[in-house]
C-alpha cells in the first residue's frame, strides 16, 4: 500500500530545513503519526546530522535515494508537477497582477500552500490508485501518534565537548559552568537551536543537569537564522492626493493673509513725499511727524514772525512749526515771566 502520497508541506529552502524541523513537522506529525520511513535525495539538508538524530529518536527509518538514478524519486517529481499546475499558477509575486493572488513572503506563501494540500489534494482522487491520498492513508488503520515529550526531544541538536579543569564548556563562542565532577570528561551538550542559554548536559546518555551560563555572546546557533518578520501591506489607495490639497489649502492660507509690514512701508513713503498743512481741518499732527518739548529761548523774546518758515505763538500749548515736516512743542509760559 502507497502511504507516501500525503503531502507534508515544509515550505523553506533546503539549506534551511535542519533548523526548521523542529517547527514545520511536528504539527503534521501529531496529526497524522511517524511514518516507517522517510525516502529523501541526497541534499546537504538530508544527509545532516541533526536529521539523523531527529529520525533515530522518533524510530524513523532515513532512506536516500540513489545518487544518478531519477527515476527513483518519479513520485515525489510527480507530486511537484502537480504543484505547478493547480496551485503556482494560482500565486505571483508581482503586485497588480489581474487574476492570481499577490504573495508578499514566504511565510504566506507556505500557508496558502498548507491550505491547498488540506482541502484541495488530500481529497482529489488518484488516476493510479483511484483513491484520494488522505483516505488511502486513513485506510492503513491507525497510526501511532508520538507524545509532545517525544516531538521535543527528537527535534533537539546535541553537540559533544571536552570540560575544562575549571569545569566550564564552550559553545559557539559562549562559556558554561557545569559539575564539577565532569572535569576532564566529554559531555554531550543538548540544545534549542534557537536559544543557546539552556543547555542541558549528558554523559553517555545520562543527565547531569543544565550549564550555566558564564559568558553569553550568541543566543542562537549559527545556522538558526530567525524567522523574517511580514511584510506590512501598503495601505489601500484612497484616490485623493494628499499632498496637493495641503498644499491648494497654503496657498489659500497665504492668499487672505494681511502683509502689515508692506503696508506700513507704504505709508511712510507716502508721508515723506507730502507736505503737512495744520489747519483747522487736520486738528491732530500726523503720526509719523516728530513732536519735541523745547526750552525758551533766552534774551530777546521779540518774535516778529521775520523768520522764513517759522511761525511763533504765545500761550500754553503754542505750536511752532519750523521744518516742513517737523513739530515742535513749546513749553507753557508763565505771563509774569514774559513782562519781567
Amino acid at each position: 500500500m502507497d502511504r507516501r502520497r500525503v503531502a507534508r508541506p515544509q515550505g523553506r529552502r533546503p539549506q534551511d530545513l535542519p533548523v526548521r524541523l523542529h517547527r514545520r513537522p511536528r504539527p503534521a506529525l501529531a496529526a497524522r503519526g511517524v511514518p516507517e520511513q522517510i525516502y529523501v535525495d541526497n541534499g546537504s539538508a538530508f544527509v545532516d546530522a541533526w536529521l539523523l538524530r531527529a529520525c533515530a529518536k522518533l524510530g524513523v527509518k532515513l532512506v536516500h535515494s540513489t545518487p544518478g538514478r531519477p527515476q527513483g524519486r518519479g513520485k515525489i517529481e510527480r507530486w511537484f508537477r502537480t504543484v505547478r499546475a493547480q496551485f503556482l499558477v494560482e500565486v505571483t509575486g508581482e503586485a497588480n497582477h489581474a487574476g492570481r493572488h499577490h504573495v508578499a513572503d514566504l511565510l504566506e506563501l507556505n500557508r496558502l500552500l498548507g491550505a491547498w494540500v488540506e482541502q484541495v489534494y488530500h481529497h482529489q482522487i488518484h488516476s493510479e490508485t483511484g483513491q484520494a491520498p488522505l483516505a488511502r492513508w486513513s485506510a492503513g488503520g491507525p497510526v501511532a501518534l508520538p507524545t509532545p515529550t517525544a516531538l521535543a526531544e527528537a527535534f533537539l541538536w546535541e553537540e559533544r565537548r571536552m570540560v575544562t579543569k575549571t569545569a566550564t564548556v564552550s559553545l559557539h563562542g559562549n562559556l558554561y559552568q557545569v559539575e564539577p565532577t565532569l572535569a576532564g570528561r566529554k559531555v554531550e551538550l543538548v540544545f534549542d537551536p534557537f536559544d543557546l542559554t539552556t543547555i542541558e548536559v549528558r554523559h553517555h546518555g545520562t543527565p547531569m543537569g543544565l550549564a550555566i551560563p558564564h559568558r553569553i555572546g550568541r543566543h542562537a546557533h549559527p545556522k538558526a537564522r530567525p524567522e523574517p518578520a511580514p511584510a506590512t501591506p501598503p495601505p489601500p489607495a484612497t484616490g485623493v492626493d494628499y499632498l496637493q490639497l495641503l498644499e491648494a489649502a497654503h496657498h489659500h492660507q497665504l492668499a487672505t493673509q494681511i502683509n502689515y509690514a508692506a503696508l506700513a512701508d507704504s505709508n511712510l513713503d507716502s508721508n515723506l513725499d507730502s507736505n503737512v498743512d495744520l489747519d483747522d481741518d487736520h486738528p491732530h499732527p500726523p503720526p509719523n511727524l516728530a513732536a519735541d518739548r523745547h526750552d525758551p529761548p533766552s534774551g530777546n523774546h521779540d518774535h516778529d514772525g521775520d523768520h522764513d518758515g517759522q511761525v511763533d505763538g504765545r500761550g500754553a500749548g503754542q505750536i511752532q512749526l519750523e521744518v516742513p515736516g517737523q513739530l515742535t512743542l513749546t513749553p507753557d509760559r508763565d505771563p509774569d515771566q514774559e513782562l519781567r
